[in-house]
């Protein structure tokens, strides 16, 4: 009778430790879903240049909280995980910048040029080892 209590109860242990790592895995899905979501929002939707500079905000702040290093230059250095980069192409000139350096030149002054200026989110690239998005690129749509 104790060697089939002590089996039931092993199995009650193993059942309860399956279920707690299915609503980790849970938890961990919807937190992706809802953090990936804030920049999938933007895919093939236009946006005007001051919703541009908020969306480099946010990248530029989850960098920061990340821990993303930065090179010499002040680029964030990709990594693996939980890194994230914007680039911005211009129909003016025919250029592509990253939102490090438009963020170093103040975003006040892209705003003051660009802020009625529209933009479409033409790519979304994510981490393979995570699943969270990595890049994106927008692309100016009109003059």
């Amino acid at each position: 009778m104790r060697k089939i209590a002590i089996f039931f109860l092993i199995v009650l242990v193993i059942i309860v430790a399956i279920v707690c790592m299915y609503m980790d895995y849970q938890n961990k899905q919807e937190k992706l879903s809802k953090y990936n979501y804030e920049y999938e929002y933007y895919l093939q939707k236009e946006i005007n240049g001051l919703q541009l500079a908020s969306v480099m905000n946010k990248a530029i702040d989850s960098n920061n909280k990340n821990d993303i290093n930065q090179d010499e230059k002040g680029k964030y250095i990709e990594n693996d995980e939980d890194s994230i980069k914007i680039d911005i192409k211009m129909l003016d000139n025919d250029k592509t910048y990253d939102m490090e350096t438009i963020y170093k030149s103040q975003i006040s002054i892209f705003t003051s040029y660009y802020g009625e200026i529209q933009f479409k989110c033409t790519t979304i690239n994510y981490h393979e080892k995570t699943g969270k998005v990595k890049y994106l690129l927008f692309e100016q749509i009109t003059t």
